[in-house]
């Protein structure tokens, strides 16, 4: 019986070598690619959502301002454009904003950040007595410019500027102004 024929050693080794480089290098590969892919879908919904909102008898999608006002629900910023309180609401609640804020007016509990109904108010003031409106807008679109009291820098997402649009950035500054407490 002739004798087994023997593997040459050196080709194992190379072999289970590759085999490591390759789990070593597939993983990191892998890890980097779940982290770049669930880091930048942040804050941004994972699908298209549209909210119907009835003001005053008629219906406008959120994303619009509505011609329609009834009572304080139409409310003019100081920021440079009027804003509507009724849309707002709605932007409000389809941001995520309601999880992380406390705001009497949309039935927000969220301790996260600051509390909406006072804050605003106390913290403009803070801010070398910046007008309320544009210190509601500021704090939404570049929310580290101004930390309140009690809070770490990048707690609030950066990008609700470029996220929302210049109406419903106005809608939300309108609906945050008509609440909060001065």
């Amino acid at each position: 019986m002739p004798r087994p024929r023997r593997r040459n050693p050196w080709s194992s080794t190379g072999e289970v070598l590759l085999w490591l480089l390759f789990v070593t290098l597939l993983f990191p590969a892998g890890f980097a690619g779940w982290a770049v892919g669930h880091y930048t879908s942040l804050g941004k919904p994972s699908a298209t959502v549209v909210h119907t909102v009835t003001v005053g008898g008629s219906t406008t999608a959120a994303t619009t301002t509505s011609a329609t006002t009834t009572g304080s629900s139409s409310t003019t910023t100081s920021s440079g454009g009027g804003g509507n309180a009724a849309a707002g609401k709605s932007v409000f609640a389809s941001s995520g904003c309601a999880s992380c804020h406390t705001f009497q007016p949309a039935g927000a509990t969220g301790t996260i950040g600051p509390d909406l109904d006072s804050a605003p108010a106390s913290d403009a003031k803070a801010d070398h007595n910046t007008p309320l409106a544009a210190f509601i807008k500021e704090s939404i679109v570049n929310p580290d410019a101004y930390i309140a009291k009690g809070f770490n820098k990048g707690l609030m997402p950066t990008n609700f500027g470029t996220q929302l649009s210049s109406s419903q950035l106005n809608d939300l500054v309108a609906f945050i102004l008509s609440g909060t407490k001065s």
